[in-house]
Protein backbone atom coordinates (compact mmCIF):
# COMPACT_ATOMS: atom_id res chain seq x y z
CA UNK A 1 0.00 0.00 0.00
CA UNK A 2 1.70 3.17 -1.05
CA UNK A 3 -0.42 5.51 1.33
CA UNK A 4 -3.38 5.48 3.73
CA UNK A 5 -3.66 3.22 6.40
CA UNK A 6 -1.18 0.61 7.14
CA UNK A 7 -1.79 -0.36 10.76
CA UNK A 8 -4.58 0.13 13.66
CA UNK A 9 -5.64 -0.73 17.04
CA UNK A 10 -7.16 -0.29 20.29
CA UNK A 11 -5.20 0.07 23.30
CA UNK A 12 -5.91 0.99 27.30
CA UNK A 13 -4.74 3.98 28.70
CA UNK A 14 -4.58 3.26 32.84
CA UNK A 15 -1.68 4.55 34.29
CA UNK A 16 -1.19 1.99 36.50
CA UNK A 17 -0.40 -0.25 33.86
CA UNK A 18 2.71 2.02 33.62
CA UNK A 19 5.35 0.42 35.86
CA UNK A 20 6.78 3.29 37.34
CA UNK A 21 3.10 4.71 38.34
CA UNK A 22 1.51 1.30 39.16
CA UNK A 23 4.79 0.43 41.08
CA UNK A 24 3.77 -3.93 41.01
CA UNK A 25 0.01 -3.25 40.53
CA UNK A 26 -0.04 -3.34 37.01
CA UNK A 27 1.40 -7.57 37.73
CA UNK A 28 -2.40 -7.90 39.02
CA UNK A 29 -3.36 -7.52 34.92
CA UNK A 30 -0.96 -10.05 33.06
CA UNK A 31 -3.52 -10.86 30.13
CA UNK A 32 -2.93 -6.51 29.67
CA UNK A 33 0.76 -6.32 30.28
CA UNK A 34 1.83 -8.95 27.58
CA UNK A 35 -0.90 -7.50 25.12
CA UNK A 36 0.49 -3.90 25.38
CA UNK A 37 3.98 -4.92 24.92
CA UNK A 38 3.02 -6.58 21.88
CA UNK A 39 1.21 -3.88 20.69
CA UNK A 40 3.42 -1.30 21.26
CA UNK A 41 5.79 -3.43 19.80
CA UNK A 42 4.01 -3.68 16.35
CA UNK A 43 3.37 -0.17 16.00
CA UNK A 44 6.68 0.80 17.28
CA UNK A 45 8.45 -1.76 14.19
CA UNK A 46 5.60 -0.80 11.31
CA UNK A 47 6.39 0.76 8.16
CA UNK A 48 4.38 3.95 7.97
CA UNK A 49 5.38 7.84 8.48
CA UNK A 50 2.89 9.16 11.48
CA UNK A 51 1.18 7.45 14.21
CA UNK A 52 -2.70 9.49 14.68
CA UNK A 53 -3.32 8.68 18.70
CA UNK A 54 -7.42 8.95 18.94
CA UNK A 55 -8.04 9.80 22.52
CA UNK A 56 -10.68 10.84 24.65
CA UNK A 57 -9.02 12.56 27.40
CA UNK A 58 -8.42 16.07 25.51
CA UNK A 59 -10.40 18.85 24.79
CA UNK A 60 -13.87 17.27 23.69
CA UNK A 61 -16.18 19.52 22.10
CA UNK A 62 -19.97 19.40 21.83
CA UNK A 63 -20.21 19.49 18.05
CA UNK A 64 -16.74 19.42 16.77
CA UNK A 65 -13.48 17.13 16.76
CA UNK A 66 -10.85 18.96 18.08
CA UNK A 67 -7.26 18.38 16.68
CA UNK A 68 -3.56 19.31 18.42
CA UNK A 69 -2.21 22.08 15.81
CA UNK A 70 1.45 22.74 17.94
CA UNK A 71 4.49 21.31 16.45
CA UNK A 72 5.93 19.97 19.40
CA UNK A 73 3.95 18.29 21.43
CA UNK A 74 5.13 17.02 25.24
CA UNK A 75 3.57 15.42 28.10
CA UNK A 76 4.17 13.50 31.11
CA UNK A 77 2.84 11.55 34.20
CA UNK A 78 3.58 13.67 36.99
CA UNK A 79 0.13 14.08 38.62
CA UNK A 80 -0.09 10.17 38.91
CA UNK A 81 3.36 10.52 40.64
CA UNK A 82 5.84 9.65 37.93
CA UNK A 83 7.08 13.05 36.09
CA UNK A 84 9.96 10.81 35.01
CA UNK A 85 7.61 9.61 32.49
CA UNK A 86 7.88 12.14 29.63
CA UNK A 87 7.22 12.27 26.20
CA UNK A 88 8.21 14.34 23.87
CA UNK A 89 7.07 14.15 19.95
CA UNK A 90 7.12 16.46 16.47
CA UNK A 91 3.28 16.97 15.29
CA UNK A 92 2.95 16.07 11.55
CA UNK A 93 1.41 19.72 10.81
CA UNK A 94 0.67 18.89 7.41
CA UNK A 95 -1.32 15.71 8.06
CA UNK A 96 -3.55 17.89 10.75
CA UNK A 97 -4.52 20.78 8.66
CA UNK A 98 -4.98 18.36 5.69
CA UNK A 99 -7.74 16.04 7.92
CA UNK A 100 -9.40 19.43 8.58
CA UNK A 101 -9.92 19.86 4.63
CA UNK A 102 -11.21 16.68 4.01
CA UNK A 103 -13.52 16.27 7.45
CA UNK A 104 -14.65 20.16 6.09
CA UNK A 105 -16.00 18.66 2.74
CA UNK A 106 -18.32 16.12 4.73
CA UNK A 107 -19.61 18.91 6.18
CA UNK A 108 -17.78 17.88 9.90
CA UNK A 109 -15.76 20.37 11.87
CA UNK A 110 -12.55 20.41 12.96
CA UNK A 111 -10.80 22.98 15.65
CA UNK A 112 -7.31 23.80 15.26
CA UNK A 113 -5.62 23.28 19.05
CA UNK A 114 -2.58 25.70 18.82
CA UNK A 115 -1.43 27.19 21.98
CA UNK A 116 -3.55 30.36 21.63
CA UNK A 117 -6.05 28.47 20.86
CA UNK A 118 -5.74 25.74 23.98
CA UNK A 119 -5.49 28.87 26.56
CA UNK A 120 -8.47 30.40 25.23
CA UNK A 121 -10.63 27.21 26.10
CA UNK A 122 -8.75 26.89 29.52
CA UNK A 123 -6.97 23.68 28.33
CA UNK A 124 -4.09 21.69 29.14
CA UNK A 125 -1.45 22.08 26.89
CA UNK A 126 0.41 18.75 27.86
CA UNK A 127 -0.73 15.82 26.53
CA UNK A 128 -2.99 13.30 28.61
CA UNK A 129 -2.67 10.11 29.81
CA UNK A 130 -4.79 8.56 26.36
CA UNK A 131 -1.65 9.46 24.68
CA UNK A 132 1.00 9.13 26.94
CA UNK A 133 -0.18 5.73 28.41
CA UNK A 134 -0.38 3.72 24.73
CA UNK A 135 3.50 5.82 23.85
CA UNK A 136 4.95 4.30 26.81
CA UNK A 137 4.73 1.07 25.61
CA UNK A 138 5.79 2.04 21.89
CA UNK A 139 8.00 4.23 23.16
CA UNK A 140 9.67 0.87 24.55
CA UNK A 141 10.19 -0.90 21.46
CA UNK A 142 12.31 2.32 19.82
CA UNK A 143 8.95 4.42 18.36
CA UNK A 144 10.28 8.09 17.68
CA UNK A 145 7.66 9.23 14.65
CA UNK A 146 5.80 12.24 14.39
CA UNK A 147 2.26 12.40 15.74
CA UNK A 148 -1.04 14.27 14.93
CA UNK A 149 -3.46 13.62 17.86
CA UNK A 150 -7.14 13.83 17.56
CA UNK A 151 -9.60 14.40 20.46
CA UNK A 152 -13.10 12.73 20.19
CA UNK A 153 -16.03 15.11 20.22
CA UNK A 154 -19.71 14.44 21.02
CA UNK A 155 -20.45 13.73 18.02
CA UNK A 156 -22.74 10.40 16.60
CA UNK A 157 -20.81 7.28 16.24
CA UNK A 158 -22.02 7.57 12.50
CA UNK A 159 -20.53 11.14 12.37
CA UNK A 160 -17.01 9.83 14.24
CA UNK A 161 -16.69 7.11 11.70
CA UNK A 162 -17.28 9.96 8.89
CA UNK A 163 -14.59 11.61 10.65
CA UNK A 164 -12.19 9.00 10.12
CA UNK A 165 -12.66 8.12 7.06
CA UNK A 166 -11.61 12.00 6.40
CA UNK A 167 -8.36 11.16 8.12
CA UNK A 168 -7.83 8.02 6.12
CA UNK A 169 -8.29 10.57 2.66
CA UNK A 170 -6.46 13.15 4.52
CA UNK A 171 -3.33 11.33 4.32
CA UNK A 172 -3.76 9.39 0.82
CA UNK A 173 -4.11 13.21 -0.79
CA UNK A 174 -0.79 13.77 1.19
CA UNK A 175 1.07 10.31 0.08
CA UNK A 176 1.35 9.75 3.91
CA UNK A 177 1.34 6.08 5.27
CA UNK A 178 -0.23 5.95 8.41
CA UNK A 179 -1.12 4.24 12.00
CA UNK A 180 -4.11 5.10 13.54
CA UNK A 181 -4.37 4.30 17.22
CA UNK A 182 -7.72 4.34 19.20
CA UNK A 183 -7.02 4.97 23.24
CA UNK A 184 -9.65 4.01 25.42
CA UNK A 185 -10.95 1.76 28.12
CA UNK A 186 -14.29 -0.08 28.25
CA UNK A 187 -16.80 -0.03 31.30
CA UNK A 188 -15.47 1.73 34.50
CA UNK A 189 -18.57 0.03 36.13
CA UNK A 190 -17.73 -4.09 35.81
CA UNK A 191 -17.57 -4.33 39.81
CA UNK A 192 -18.83 -2.95 43.23
CA UNK A 193 -15.41 -1.07 44.27
CA UNK A 194 -15.23 -0.07 40.30
CA UNK A 195 -14.47 3.92 40.42
CA UNK A 196 -18.26 4.66 38.87
CA UNK A 197 -19.72 1.90 40.55
CA UNK A 198 -20.93 -1.05 39.70
CA UNK A 199 -23.72 -1.39 36.89
CA UNK A 200 -24.75 -4.95 35.28
CA UNK A 201 -24.53 -3.79 31.46
CA UNK A 202 -20.49 -2.68 32.01
CA UNK A 203 -20.57 -6.33 31.36
CA UNK A 204 -22.80 -6.47 28.88
CA UNK A 205 -20.83 -3.59 26.91
CA UNK A 206 -17.33 -4.91 26.72
CA UNK A 207 -17.94 -8.97 26.00
CA UNK A 208 -20.37 -6.98 23.07
CA UNK A 209 -18.14 -4.58 21.61
CA UNK A 210 -14.68 -6.80 21.85
CA UNK A 211 -17.17 -9.30 20.07
CA UNK A 212 -17.74 -7.36 17.66
CA UNK A 213 -14.08 -6.23 17.06
CA UNK A 214 -12.81 -9.86 16.83
CA UNK A 215 -15.54 -10.52 13.84
CA UNK A 216 -14.58 -6.99 12.60
CA UNK A 217 -18.06 -5.40 12.25
CA UNK A 218 -17.81 -2.05 12.17
CA UNK A 219 -21.85 -1.74 11.19
CA UNK A 220 -22.57 -3.46 14.74
CA UNK A 221 -20.45 -0.99 16.51
CA UNK A 222 -21.60 1.73 14.94
CA UNK A 223 -25.02 0.22 15.93
CA UNK A 224 -24.81 -0.23 19.78
CA UNK A 225 -26.80 1.13 21.72
CA UNK A 226 -26.11 4.75 23.26
CA UNK A 227 -28.46 3.90 26.40
CA UNK A 228 -26.20 0.92 26.12
CA UNK A 229 -22.56 2.63 26.84
CA UNK A 230 -23.88 5.12 28.89
CA UNK A 231 -24.98 2.49 32.02
CA UNK A 232 -21.11 0.68 30.83
CA UNK A 233 -19.82 4.23 31.82
CA UNK A 234 -17.25 3.73 29.12
CA UNK A 235 -14.45 5.89 27.08
CA UNK A 236 -13.86 3.55 24.43
CA UNK A 237 -16.85 3.35 21.80
CA UNK A 238 -16.33 7.37 20.17
CA UNK A 239 -12.46 6.31 19.69
CA UNK A 240 -12.91 3.00 17.84
CA UNK A 241 -15.64 4.42 16.04
CA UNK A 242 -13.71 6.98 14.19
CA UNK A 243 -10.50 4.20 13.58
CA UNK A 244 -13.02 2.01 12.05
CA UNK A 245 -13.61 4.61 10.26
CA UNK A 246 -10.38 5.23 8.89
CA UNK A 247 -10.71 1.43 7.56
CA UNK A 248 -13.80 1.91 6.07
CA UNK A 249 -12.90 0.82 2.47
CA UNK A 250 -10.04 -2.09 3.54
CA UNK A 251 -10.25 -5.51 4.21
CA UNK A 252 -9.36 -6.18 7.34
CA UNK A 253 -7.57 -8.54 9.48
CA UNK A 254 -8.78 -8.42 13.28
CA UNK A 255 -6.62 -9.67 16.26
CA UNK A 256 -7.40 -9.21 20.04
CA UNK A 257 -4.82 -9.87 21.84
CA UNK A 258 -6.55 -9.35 25.27
CA UNK A 259 -9.50 -8.43 27.64
CA UNK A 260 -9.26 -8.03 31.19
CA UNK A 261 -11.40 -6.02 33.86
CA UNK A 262 -9.00 -6.51 37.26
CA UNK A 263 -9.58 -3.14 38.94
CA UNK A 264 -13.61 -2.56 37.71
CA UNK A 265 -12.49 -0.58 34.50
CA UNK A 266 -12.00 -2.83 31.42
CA UNK A 267 -9.04 -3.04 28.97
CA UNK A 268 -9.30 -4.34 26.05
CA UNK A 269 -6.13 -4.38 23.26
CA UNK A 270 -6.93 -5.39 19.99
CA UNK A 271 -4.82 -5.22 16.74
CA UNK A 272 -6.26 -4.33 13.24
CA UNK A 273 -4.27 -5.23 9.95
CA UNK A 274 -5.40 -4.15 6.22
CA UNK A 275 -5.14 -6.34 3.81
CA UNK A 276 -5.98 -4.68 0.67
CA UNK A 277 -8.84 -2.56 -0.54
CA UNK A 278 -12.11 -3.16 -0.37
CA UNK A 279 -15.97 -1.45 -1.31
CA UNK A 280 -16.80 1.43 1.06
CA UNK A 281 -19.09 0.25 3.99
CA UNK A 282 -20.10 3.94 4.92
CA UNK A 283 -22.49 3.77 1.64
CA UNK A 284 -24.61 0.99 2.74
CA UNK A 285 -24.35 2.21 6.49
CA UNK A 286 -25.89 5.12 5.42
CA UNK A 287 -28.78 3.33 3.39
CA UNK A 288 -29.61 1.10 6.30
CA UNK A 289 -29.75 4.20 8.60
CA UNK A 290 -32.40 5.89 6.01
CA UNK A 291 -34.35 3.03 5.58
CA UNK A 292 -34.75 2.28 8.93
CA UNK A 293 -35.92 5.71 10.00
CA UNK A 294 -37.87 6.42 6.40
CA UNK A 295 -40.05 2.96 7.65
CA UNK A 296 -40.35 4.66 10.88
CA UNK A 297 -41.74 7.62 9.43
CA UNK A 298 -44.74 5.92 7.95
CA UNK A 299 -46.00 5.54 11.41
CA UNK A 300 -45.04 8.75 13.27
CA UNK A 301 -47.86 10.33 15.40
CA UNK A 302 -49.37 13.95 14.07
CA UNK A 303 -47.23 15.99 16.13
CA UNK A 304 -44.24 14.61 15.03
CA UNK A 305 -45.02 14.29 11.41
CA UNK A 306 -45.47 18.18 12.10
CA UNK A 307 -42.31 18.97 13.87
CA UNK A 308 -40.28 16.90 10.83
CA UNK A 309 -41.99 19.01 8.39
CA UNK A 310 -41.60 22.59 10.37
CA UNK A 311 -37.97 21.67 10.17
CA UNK A 312 -37.64 20.24 6.53
CA UNK A 313 -39.62 23.12 5.12
CA UNK A 314 -37.30 25.67 6.92
CA UNK A 315 -33.73 24.64 6.44
CA UNK A 316 -34.63 23.76 2.78
CA UNK A 317 -36.64 26.95 2.31
CA UNK A 318 -36.04 29.69 5.27
CA UNK A 319 -39.93 29.37 5.72
CA UNK A 320 -42.48 28.34 8.38
CA UNK A 321 -44.49 26.02 7.62
CA UNK A 322 -47.95 27.04 7.68
CA UNK A 323 -50.29 24.53 10.43
CA UNK A 324 -52.24 22.46 8.08
CA UNK A 325 -56.25 22.64 8.15
CA UNK A 326 -57.39 19.76 9.59
CA UNK A 327 -55.41 19.56 13.28
CA UNK A 328 -56.57 16.62 15.79
CA UNK A 329 -58.42 18.06 18.86
CA UNK A 330 -56.38 17.78 21.36
CA UNK A 331 -53.42 19.93 19.46
CA UNK A 332 -55.92 22.93 18.86
CA UNK A 333 -55.37 24.61 22.38
CA UNK A 334 -52.41 26.25 23.56
CA UNK A 335 -49.94 24.16 25.44
CA UNK A 336 -46.41 24.32 26.57
CA UNK A 337 -44.30 22.06 24.34
CA UNK A 338 -40.70 20.49 23.87
CA UNK A 339 -39.34 19.43 20.49
CA UNK A 340 -36.20 16.86 20.76
CA UNK A 341 -34.12 15.81 17.66
CA UNK A 342 -31.80 13.31 17.97
CA UNK A 343 -29.22 12.12 15.45
CA UNK A 344 -27.76 8.32 15.77
CA UNK A 345 -29.38 8.80 19.10
CA UNK A 346 -27.49 11.75 20.24
CA UNK A 347 -29.57 15.18 21.39
CA UNK A 348 -28.77 17.59 18.33
CA UNK A 349 -31.48 20.01 19.37
CA UNK A 350 -34.16 20.26 22.28
CA UNK A 351 -36.13 23.36 22.77
CA UNK A 352 -39.38 24.07 24.44
CA UNK A 353 -41.96 25.97 26.42
CA UNK A 354 -42.88 25.67 29.60
CA UNK A 355 -46.42 27.59 28.65
CA UNK A 356 -48.21 28.15 25.70
CA UNK A 357 -46.60 30.71 23.88
CA UNK A 358 -49.14 30.56 20.59
CA UNK A 359 -53.00 29.97 20.20
CA UNK A 360 -52.44 26.25 19.33
CA UNK A 361 -50.57 23.52 20.63
CA UNK A 362 -50.22 22.71 16.94
CA UNK A 363 -48.62 26.43 16.25
CA UNK A 364 -46.31 25.90 19.49
CA UNK A 365 -45.10 22.74 17.90
CA UNK A 366 -43.95 23.94 14.19
CA UNK A 367 -42.63 26.87 16.67
CA UNK A 368 -40.03 24.99 18.85
CA UNK A 369 -39.22 22.29 16.20
CA UNK A 370 -37.68 25.59 13.80
CA UNK A 371 -35.97 26.86 17.01
CA UNK A 372 -34.18 23.33 17.94
CA UNK A 373 -33.29 22.34 14.79
CA UNK A 374 -31.37 26.14 14.27
CA UNK A 375 -31.62 27.82 17.68
CA UNK A 376 -30.24 25.97 20.19
CA UNK A 377 -27.18 27.02 21.50
CA UNK A 378 -25.52 24.19 21.64
CA UNK A 379 -25.28 22.75 18.74
CA UNK A 380 -24.56 24.28 14.66
CA UNK A 381 -27.85 24.77 12.89
CA UNK A 382 -29.07 21.46 11.50
CA UNK A 383 -28.14 20.88 7.44
CA UNK A 384 -30.26 20.05 4.56
CA UNK A 385 -27.72 16.86 4.46
CA UNK A 386 -28.75 15.57 7.82
CA UNK A 387 -32.41 16.01 7.46
CA UNK A 388 -32.93 11.99 6.37
CA UNK A 389 -30.99 10.81 9.54
CA UNK A 390 -32.79 13.02 12.29
CA UNK A 391 -35.95 11.76 14.54
CA UNK A 392 -37.95 13.50 16.69
CA UNK A 393 -40.04 13.48 20.02
CA UNK A 394 -42.65 15.97 20.83
CA UNK A 395 -43.57 16.37 24.53
CA UNK A 396 -46.52 18.30 25.60
CA UNK A 397 -46.54 19.63 29.26
CA UNK A 398 -49.75 19.94 31.27
CA UNK A 399 -49.50 23.18 33.42
CA UNK A 400 -47.04 23.05 36.50
CA UNK A 401 -48.01 22.69 39.83
CA UNK A 402 -45.75 23.95 42.44
CA UNK A 403 -45.06 20.75 45.31
CA UNK A 404 -43.52 21.76 48.66
CA UNK A 405 -40.42 19.02 48.86
CA UNK A 406 -38.84 16.71 46.68
CA UNK A 407 -40.77 13.53 48.25
CA UNK A 408 -43.86 14.99 45.68
CA UNK A 409 -41.20 14.35 42.68
CA UNK A 410 -40.84 10.80 40.71
CA UNK A 411 -38.53 11.44 37.53
CA UNK A 412 -39.71 8.92 36.02
CA UNK A 413 -43.08 10.55 36.23
CA UNK A 414 -43.06 14.01 36.11
CA UNK A 415 -40.71 16.52 35.02
CA UNK A 416 -39.34 18.94 37.11
CA UNK A 417 -38.89 23.04 37.47
CA UNK A 418 -36.76 24.78 39.61
CA UNK A 419 -37.01 28.51 40.33
CA UNK A 420 -34.99 31.03 42.48
CA UNK A 421 -35.75 34.63 41.69
CA UNK A 422 -35.79 35.42 38.18
CA UNK A 423 -33.47 31.81 37.00
CA UNK A 424 -34.89 28.97 36.25
CA UNK A 425 -34.23 25.18 35.33
CA UNK A 426 -36.03 22.70 33.36
CA UNK A 427 -36.11 18.77 33.12
CA UNK A 428 -38.33 16.74 30.99
CA UNK A 429 -39.30 13.28 32.80
CA UNK A 430 -37.99 10.33 32.47
CA UNK A 431 -34.63 11.20 30.59
CA UNK A 432 -32.14 8.43 30.33
CA UNK A 433 -29.05 7.95 32.79
CA UNK A 434 -31.31 10.16 35.28
CA UNK A 435 -32.86 7.65 38.45
CA UNK A 436 -33.11 9.46 41.33
CA UNK A 437 -34.94 13.07 42.43
CA UNK A 438 -31.61 14.31 43.57
CA UNK A 439 -29.95 13.83 39.99
CA UNK A 440 -33.10 15.40 38.77
CA UNK A 441 -33.09 18.72 40.76
CA UNK A 442 -29.73 19.29 40.66
CA UNK A 443 -29.05 19.27 36.83
CA UNK A 444 -31.81 21.28 37.00
CA UNK A 445 -30.39 23.97 39.43
CA UNK A 446 -27.19 23.70 37.50
CA UNK A 447 -29.25 24.04 34.09
CA UNK A 448 -30.72 27.48 36.08
CA UNK A 449 -27.22 28.27 37.62
CA UNK A 450 -28.56 28.23 41.29
CA UNK A 451 -26.39 26.52 43.39
CA UNK A 452 -26.96 23.32 45.60
CA UNK A 453 -27.63 25.04 49.18
CA UNK A 454 -29.58 27.58 47.30
CA UNK A 455 -33.62 27.58 48.35
CA UNK A 456 -36.08 26.93 45.50
CA UNK A 457 -39.23 26.57 44.62
CA UNK A 458 -40.81 23.54 43.07
CA UNK A 459 -42.68 22.69 39.87
CA UNK A 460 -43.57 19.05 38.67
CA UNK A 461 -45.55 18.48 35.38
CA UNK A 462 -46.57 15.69 33.47
CA UNK A 463 -46.12 15.05 29.63
CA UNK A 464 -47.55 13.33 26.71
CA UNK A 465 -44.51 12.25 24.57
CA UNK A 466 -45.06 11.54 21.15
CA UNK A 467 -42.58 9.81 18.91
Amino acid sequence: MKSGVVLAGLSPHPPIMVPEVGRGEEQNAPGTLRALDTLGQRFASADYDTLVIITPHGLVLRDAVSVRGDATLEGDLGSFGARRVSFTAKSDLGLVKEIAVASKEDGLSTVLLDRRRLDGYMAERRLDHGVLVPLYYLAKHGFSKPVAIVNIGFLSLLDLYRYGAAIARASKRLGRRIAVLASGDLSHRLKPDAPAGYNPKGKVFDETLMGYLRDFSPKDILGMPEDLAQDAGECGLRPVAMMLGTLDDLRVRSEVLSYEGPWGVGYGIALLSPEGPAESRLAEILKDRERRIEEARTNESFPVHLARTAVECYVRTGETLAVPGEVPEEFRTPAGVFVSIHKEGMLRGCIGTTGPTCPTAAEEIVQNAISAATGDPRFHKVTVVELPLLEYSVDVLSPPEEVPSEEYLDPKAYGVIVERGGRRGLLLPNLPGISSVREQVDIARRKAGIGLREGVRLYRFTVKRYH
